[in-house]
């Protein structure tokens, strides 16, 4: 009985490990000086990201080349799998993303929300959305996340 036990968390470890390979890279884009990237950058590690952290000064360009809507700006702009992803976006919503495949430019969670992954503090998060965007301007919701106190 041991022995299938043992085999079935070998089986599980494999399984786990597998899906987290399977996970593109995510190249992120931060100001060298800002410390929320850095927190956001290990939320995408520990679900299983693995991200390719690329400190500049340049932020505004690249969120222009990258077509980041002006009214959409936040601190730190990453690409995954041929989508941008600007600001603090839950790793959860970047997997649905990856898993859905919507005709969509990217995801983005303008500003710095309170209790957004890298601007945590204790269990307090203001209420916040996940913005799908397109090339032409158009918006959508993709996720809420209410507010607690």
């Amino acid at each position: 009985m041991m022995n299938h036990m043992l085999t079935g968390l070998a089986l599980l470890g494999l399984a786990t490990t597998a899906a987290a390979e399977e996970l593109p890279e995510v190249t992120v884009h931060h100001d060298p000086m800002c410390g929320c990237c850095k927190v956001w950058v290990d939320h995408l590690e520990a679900a299983g990201f693995e991200v390719d952290a690329r400190p500049t000064d340049a932020m505004y360009e690249i969120k222009r080349e990258l077509g980041v809507p002006e009214n959409l700006p936040s601190c730190h702009t990453a690409v995954v799998d041929g989508y941008v992803i600007e600001g603090h976006v839950p790793a959860a919503d970047i997997k649905r993303l990856l898993e859905q495949r919507p005709d969509a430019a990217g995801l983005a969670v303008p500003g710095m929300p309170l209790g957004s992954p890298g601007m945590e503090v204790g269990d307090r998060r203001q209420e916040y959305q996940v913005i799908l965007f397109d090339e032409d301007g158009a918006l959508s919701i993709f996720n809420h996340y209410a507010a607690r106190n």
